[in-house]
């Protein structure tokens, strides 16, 4: 069965040290998808403008972030990657001429080690990451994303992490959304239950509150959704997940994209 292509929000770092619903959920979503043999993931924490790719046989555990409890800089996620999957990457990019660099050394980020350490706590399943660049339009990372599409035929899930409302500066000790933010995701799911690709490329113009959700300083957060988005490109369904909020402008949501048959029910 091919597998789906998943956006998870990763919110903030501290999520490697909380118990809650979301933490919860992402737990049980690793054991409830089928295991995958490899995993690709875009991380909003890795923007570069050539598309990279880690080459590693074991990542090291980046800690690229700084002000939180010192447990968070202690834990480590020693994943192996996954050199078969790096080649096939290589060969689809090569394929629709994309440049691309492969990097040694550089390690998993918070992006991508936070969620994955959730949802295979045993660091079992090998992992390749993926930069993103924020500059290019959501069409260009979409489309990067479809030229990866066919690597979910051969049980490789393939993930965005990063946040559709992301703004760290509108933060408030609050129980559930700000208006803003409960508004933007709305209208995401009622365009992506049409697939509507026209107005989510141009979200910036289109959604409501685009600028608050998605400050013009945090625009990587939402463009792994778009990579991931375009992985499913062949399949063209979304189904909602889970959803929550922290502190009123963090949106904690994933959506599994690919056909009807593919998404996950849970």
């Amino acid at each position: 069965m091919t597998l789906p292509a998943l956006f998870i929000a990763h919110g903030s770092p501290a999520l490697a040290l909380e118990d809650n619903d979301y933490t919860q959920f992402l737990t049980h979503l690793g054991r409830k998808i089928k295991t995958p043999r490899a995993i690709v993931i875009f991380s909003a924490h890795w923007d570069q403008p050539v598309q990279h790719i880690t080459d590693d046989k074991l990542h090291e555990t980046l800690h690229d972030f700084y002000g939180f409890p010192e447990p968070l800089y202690n834990i480590e996620y020693p994943v192996r990657g996954d050199s078969e999957v790096v080649t096939q990457v290589e060969q689809l990019f090569k394929k629709s001429n994309l440049p691309y660099q492969k990097v040694q050394g550089r390690g998993l980020d918070h992006g991508a080690w936070v969620i994955l350490r959730t949802m295979y706590p045993d660091a079992n399943i090998p992992v390749v990451e993926l930069s993103i660049d924020s500059r290019r339009s959501p069409k260009e990372q979409y489309d990067i994303g479809a030229m990866l599409s066919s690597l979910r035929e051969q049980d490789v899930l393939i993930i965005g992490s990063g946040g559709l409302v992301h703004n760290l500066r509108m933060v408030r000790h609050m129980e559930g959304p700000q208006d803003f933010a409960a508004q933007f995701d709305d209208w995401i799911g009622e365009q992506l239950a049409e697939w509507n690709t026209n107005h989510l490329f141009g979200y910036e113009k289109k959604a409501p509150n685009a600028r608050l959700a998605v400050p013009a300083y945090g625009t990587e957060h939402i463009a792994p959704f778009f990579y991931a988005m375009g992985a499913a490109d062949n399949g063209r369904k979304a189904k909602k997940l889970f959803q929550m909020y922290q502190m009123g402008s963090i949106s904690l949501n994933v959506w599994s994209f690919g056909n009807s048959e593919e998404l996950i029910v849970l």
